[in-house]
């Protein structure tokens, strides 16, 4: 009976069917959709795709992202099979449709008002890095991100800026959702010191499907931290193909081993839903460009040094080659994700949607090598050699978003809810509290931080008939966030009360808490949430066919730090077909993250080559507030104001260009640590110096961006060639801004290394680009990569009678160094075997290309720091040479 039915329902339909390919083959992932109809689907491995329709005429639309949409009508009769096939074209992604800086229908580069970059599935494809922020790193010219070292946990979970600004000014969504922050505030020398970012590479590469990168100031349309730019990525949807990924990667130094392992896959749900599942693996060895050491191990006395070090055999136990005391480079990392991406369609007027997944990262980076001379801090029964401290972390990371979307009464109605949240957890190990001498263990939890984001959203858009059409959106989100500060394990933190006897024969107290991280003390664990609503309007207007008006607002108000009201207006005018001219004004803000609010610890940092136990204290506590009179932080406020032309000079050419400039006031930064005269505050605290969180400079970022590409038939192949760059300029500006206790001691809350840290710790300019060749199964790449000069300055040395002897010059000389523009070079090689298999090879750096060393012995830490860790363009692992097998089923 029941086959009777299905041999009786089979007859009353048609099948089309057929193959989107191009002129190398067939197109896996494209897409194709009837016109009129709820009916998409997605081509397999082959390029092949088939539908089951009523009798009747329909318009079949063909689609894949970098590629000429085409469109063919077709009519088929009860029972037919008809073979309809595409043969698509490569286009610019000028001409792609883009989401995000609109609220209406997608629209083109070419027909929006906003400079944006398209990072394609061919891009991401062929990129040789295994991480999201590194791939941006090499295809975005305004985007910056690179591996830190003896950071802490930043060297586990690194900080990435857009247009030389900060990691929290920056917004990311994922599929137009906004996405959480990490639970890390970075504390020590990095770029984006005293922020909190986006831990981009808990993303995994192989779900998404596509970036779109806002390069504009977005907080009337976004809320809070779009200043820089908003950065949307994109899931993938397809069904019908199995990729599984597996690449290797090797140093040309011997080290930094790498295995990436991924698979992608998606299944239909009826004929109205899917869900695309990526499970991803990553593992990273260390890296080690640590000089040889110079300085004293057991005596500061250099003969009975040499002799103690030659009697011990020191540099032999050190567990390092030669004479290196210290790993420094990119960290050991082990990373497995797991996401999804889903939707279904219940009616053709309403569509559920999810996403989200977990990723956790294990991590274990060193610190600085803890030697036999300093009792305060080695407990010598333990560590007759003293030891190197290992800095092992547990992070992971979950969202999940579920919305429903769809059409009611002509209004485009969304609402959404996202849950994210990110938690660091430290253990260290070889280790000691010498507080507790000989009972110290070696092992510690020193506790951990917890960010969690719960964001309800409603968007609402419609249509109207007015002018040459318009397009009304508004809107609401609620937010809540909460972050959580765990304390360590008593013996990481607890002051045992031993002592050891110095070389005057004095008793002096040895140092509490776990060399090299302290644990968190309860008194400093904490839970605090935050309220955030807001409300926003967009309106885009085409005034006429050529002039498109784009007005926004938006009105933010929190439970602790006040409320805002911004806006922005933003316009294009196509001056011919393939020529248009954009600008835009506005007006953003960014709220002071929970973490900048409440963190409060104590850390062990390495200042001018002493370790100093430093606390943050938070600006709720007494002391920040009584002793240092700081205020509650505020909101950072922004004025944005860009101008540019983008065009197509031929159907071969394409080309943008932008202007922009971005005053920021009131920018929280991370003060200098305070010592001098305030040791009986900081006694109690057992600390040596203080920081604190505090809204203490302006600032003016002006940048250019361009960009141009070319694509042509060249004899039985394709050449695309791109070229693109960035050029940006920060400068503080106005006085650093005191409280009225610390009036005359603006130096000291933000001295003029921190100050560089802003201005000219990321490269001035960067320009990439890439040249490709496909033919018959082959293709190959070349890439440059041209990173512009960064500059250190020592906090002390703007007066010449602070300067040091180099001990590499034989003159006393600065401490300055401005590190020289460098060209790094990627080529690879594919092979496509069949249609289930590619093969690459490739290298990164392959000229091995490295940063300049230091210039004066008084910043290598005793020899150990070749290269600076304090600024950097493109890290110093060096070349890397990798092998890459997918396979396509």
């Amino acid at each position: 009976m029941l086959l009777a039915v299905t041999t009786i329902y089979a007859q009353t339909r048609a099948t089309i069917t057929g193959t989107i390919s191009d002129q190398f083959g067939g197109l896996p992932g494209a897409t194709v959709s009837i016109e009129g109809t709820t009916l998409v689907t997605t081509t397999d491995v082959n390029g092949m795709y088939e539908f089951s329709v009523d009798e009747g005429t329909y318009i079949i639309n063909a689609s894949f992202v970098m590629y000429i949409t085409d469109s063919k009508e077709i009519s088929v009769k009860v029972g037919e099979t008809v073979q309809l096939d595409f043969l698509l074209q490569t286009g610019f992604s000028i001409d792609q449709p883009i989401s995000i800086g609109t609220r209406g229908k997608p629209l083109s580069s070419l027909n929006t008002s906003s400079p944006v970059d398209i990072i394609t599935p061919q891009m991401l494809e062929n990129a040789a890095g295994l991480e999201l922020s590194t791939v941006l790193h090499y295809l975005v010219p305004s985007f910056h991100s690179t591996h830190q070292t003896i950071a802490d946990g930043t060297d586990h979970i690194d900080p990435a800026t857009l247009r030389g600004l900060g990691p929290d000014q920056v917004l990311v969504l994922i599929n137009g959702k906004r996405r959480h922050s990490s639970s890390l505030l970075n504390v020590n020398g990095t770029v984006g010191r005293g922020s909190v970012g986006i831990d981009f590479n808990a993303i995994p590469l192989a779900t998404i499907e596509r970036i779109e990168i806002l390069r504009e100031g977005a907080t009337s349309q976004y809320g809070s931290d779009a200043i820089a730019g908003v950065i949307n990525i994109i899931l993938k949807k397809q069904t019908e193909v199995i990729d599984i990924d597996n690449r290797v990667l090797i140093n040309s130094e011997g080290d930094g081993f790498e295995n990436y392992s991924s698979g992608n896959f998606g299944l239909k749900l009826g004929d109205n839903g899917f869900v695309n599942v990526t499970a991803e693996y990553r593992n990273r060895n260390a890296t080690n460009r640590a000089g040889d050491y110079t300085g004293a191990v057991y005596s500061d006395d250099p003969i009975e040094d040499a002799l103690l070090i030659e009697q011990n055999d020191f540099f032999n136990q050190t567990g390092y080659d030669g004479r290196q005391v210290m790993e420094i480079g990119n960290a050991e990392t082990q990373n497995l994700a797991l996401y999804f991406n889903g939707e279904f369609k219940m009616s053709p007027n309403a569509t559920i949607y999810l996403h989200g997944g977990r990723n956790y990262r294990e991590g274990k980076a060193k610190g600085f090598y803890r030697f036999p001379k300093d009792e305060d801090r080695v407990v010598l029964s333990l560590f007759p050699n003293g030891f190197s401290p290992e800095i092992l972390t547990d992070i992971q990371d979950d969202a999940v978003i579920v919305g429903i979307k769809g059409i009611k009464n002509g209004f485009n109605i969304d609402f959404s809810h996202t849950i994210g949240n990110n938690r660091i957890d430290y253990t260290i190990n070889n280790s000691n509290n010498a507080s507790l001498g000989i009972a110290s263990p070696r092992t510690f939890y020193s506790g951990g931080f917890l960010y969690h984001q719960n964001t309800t959203n409603l968007d609402i858009s419609k249509p109207l008939d007015y002018f040459k059409g318009v397009n009304l959106a508004f809107g609401a989100e609620l937010r809540v966030e909460n972050y959580q500060i765990i304390a360590g394990e008593e013996a990481s933190f607890i002051d045992g009360g031993a002592t050891f006897t110095d070389a005057n024969g004095e008793e002096r107290p040895r140092i509490p808490g776990a060399q090299v991280f302290p644990g968190i003390q309860p008194e400093n664990e904490l839970n605090r949430f935050r309220s955030n609503s807001s409300g926003y309007i967009d309106i885009d207007a085409n005034v006429t066919d050529r002039f498109l008006v784009r007005l926004g607002g938006r009105y933010e108000s929190s439970n602790d730090f006040g409320s805002q009201a911004v806006y922005k207006i933003a316009s294009r005018y196509s001056i011919q077909d393939n020529l248009s001219f954009r600008a835009a004004y506005s007006k953003g803000f960014r709220a002071p993250s929970l973490h900048q609010v409440y963190f409060q610890n104590i850390s062990t940092q390495f200042i001018n080559n002493n370790i100093v136990q430093v606390g943050t204290f938070n600006n709720e506590s007494a002391v920040a507030r009584e002793a240092f009179g700081i205020d509650r932080l505020s909101a950072e406020t922004s004025r944005h104001f860009s101008a540019g032309l983008n065009g197509k000079l031929s159907s071969k050419i394409t080309f943008g260009l932008d202007f922009y400039l971005i005053n920021i006031k009131d920018r929280i930064v991370l003060s200098g640590r305070f010592s001098e005269g305030y040791e009986d505050i900081l006694a109690p605290f057992n600390v040596g110096a203080a920081q604190f969180l505090t809204n203490a400079i302006d600032s003016r970022t002006a940048g250019a961006d361009f960009s141009t590409f070319y694509k042509d038939q060249l004899g039985n192949g394709v050449l695309n060639v791109s070229l693109a760059g960035n050029f940006t300029k920060t400068e503080v500006v106005g006085p650093i801004k005191v409280s009225s206790s610390l009036i005359g001691q603006e130096e000291v809350l933000f001295n003029r290394e921190e100050i560089a840290r802003v201005e000219k710790a990321q490269p001035n300019f960067k320009i990439n680009s890439s040249i490709s060749y496909e033919w018959d199964k082959y293709k190959v790449q070349l890439g440059n990569t041209y990173f512009g000069e960064v500059t250190f300055l020592h906090p002390d040395d703007g007066d010449p009678a602070n300067w040091v002897l180099n001990e590499f010059s034989g003159l006393i000389e600065s401490r300055d160094q401005v590190f020289t523009p460098k060209i790094v070079t990627d080529a690879s090689i594919s092979y496509q075997a069949n249609t289930n298999i590619i093969f690459t090879l490739g290298g990164n750096n392959i000229l091995n290309v490295f940063p300049d060393r230091h210039t004066h012995e008084a910043n290598t830490s005793d020899g150990s720091f070749v290269y600076s860790r304090r600024v950097q363009q493109f890290g110093i692992s060096g070349s890397n040479f990798f092998a890459k097998l997918l396979l396509r089923l």
